[in-house]
């Protein structure tokens, strides 16, 4: 089963997401320039939001000995964490070439175990014991229970599939139950060029500013798609349901709630998204392709095209695929309607008639979120209750 959900968002001037040269992230898309926000920002923009707080129950670090030692205060603790560190093979020596410390994905509970067993350790320690202390390490990244952000978003560890001892009969693995897509806009965007000055609050002899640049920012309407596999997402959660339930609805709220950061101070476009639909669904599909051909500003706004296109394509796919088994629109107050135009009557008597698309119309979020959940067999209310372990952290 896959709680699928697809976004209409469209967000003032902003630079939410930028290139290496600071200007707004781009594609081509059905033949013309379209805006973009990454994957990776987007996800990260709802793993760290209030929303996802509870269930944030991972730590992503390259600095693995640097957090442990915080934990006990004890440089010694530190020159011995990294040593077991790159025991497991996650650091590199200058003498092995060029120093590459591994990204870890870990639970905090295992992080937490961790410091106990540095905390355990003699002051002087063996090679025997740095090498145990290793393969315990590794057992904890490998055997911790899950958390719902690494659930989600997985874990792939390149030093786990080496020869390495320590990873022996070990799978570090995870896989992810969570697919984002790129967020595109649903018409052609084009970056533009702020010119802007400081000024010098002591005047001098000259009427220059004290500071003058250029940032780069647009302007776009963006569709996003995001797919969640229950059946994976249950499992690497251990099976426990109601946690995996109360991760959907969480996720869900983050991703309607929360914007990347990118320019924010200078730009504020902390716009909501104007059209949430969910299905729940066997197969996974995207509605992109509702925008290959752009939308075109005319007579209605870009937002209201863009939920028409929308609308109409997932009425195609309906009449050439089938329907989920459940569909919910959400829109603020049910501003816009999910709806397509078809064709009804017969010979001279035909006409266009409106129909909506979806089983359910929502209006608040606050009614979409328990709606989801109550789909997957589950209680909102309920749910919420079952979180991460937050003193399992150090």
């Amino acid at each position: 089963m896959l709680i699928e959900i697809h976004a209409i968002q469209n967000h003032s001037p902003a630079n939410l997401n930028r290139d290496d040269l600071g200007a707004p992230k781009t594609c081509y898309f059905g033949g013309v320039l379209r805006s973009r926000i990454s994957s990776q920002a987007i996800k990260r923009s709802i793993r760290m939001s209030d929303e996802f707080k509870l269930l944030c129950g991972g730590i992503r670090t390259r600095r693995l000995p640097q957090y442990l030692a915080e934990q006990i205060h004890d440089k010694d603790v530190h020159a011995l964490a990294t040593n077991v560190v790159q025991k497991c093979g996650l650091l590199q020596t200058e003498e092995e070439g060029t120093k590459k410390d591994v990204i870890v994905f870990l639970a905090k509970s295992a992080a937490a175990r961790m410091v106990d067993l540095l905390r355990a350790v003699p002051a002087e320690t063996t090679q025997g014991q740095v090498e145990k202390l290793a393969r315990q390490f590794a057992e904890l990244i490998t055997n911790d229970p899950y958390t719902p952000d690494m659930a989600l978003s997985g874990r792939m560890l390149e030093p786990a599939k080496t020869a390495n001892e320590v990873w022996k009969k070990l799978d570090a693995t995870v896989e992810a139950a969570l697919q984002v897509a790129h967020a595109i806009s649903t018409h052609e965007a084009r970056p533009e060029v702020d010119y802007y000055v400081a000024k010098d609050d002591v005047q001098g002899e000259d009427a220059g500013a004290a500071f003058v640049n250029e940032a780069m920012f647009a302007s776009a309407c963006f569709y996003k798609y995001f797919s969640i596999n229950w059946g994976t997402l249950v499992s690497n959660l251990k099976d426990n349901e109601e946690l995996a339930a109360h991760t959907v609805g969480a996720f869900l709220r983050g991703m309607a709630l929360v914007n990347p950061s990118g320019k924010q101070n200078s730009f504020a476009a902390h716009n909501r998204p104007d059209g949430i639909l969910v299905e729940i669904k066997d197969t996974p599909t995207s509605y992109a392709n509702a925008f290959a051909n752009p939308v075109v500003h005319g007579q209605r706004d870009v937002i209201s095209e863009s939920i028409a296109q929308l609308g109409q394509y997932v009425h195609d796919l309906d009449t050439g695929y089938g329907k989920p088994q459940h569909r919910f629109w959400f829109s603020p107050n049910l501003h816009y309607p999910l709806a397509a135009q078809v064709t009804v009557g017969e010979n001279g008597k035909k006409k266009q008639q409106e129909i909506s698309l979806a089983e359910y119309n929502i209006k608040s979020l606050e009614e979409l979120v328990p709606a989801v959940i109550r789909a997957i067999g589950h209680d909102w209310s309920a749910v919420q209750k079952v979180v991460v372990n937050a003193g399992a952290a150090p």
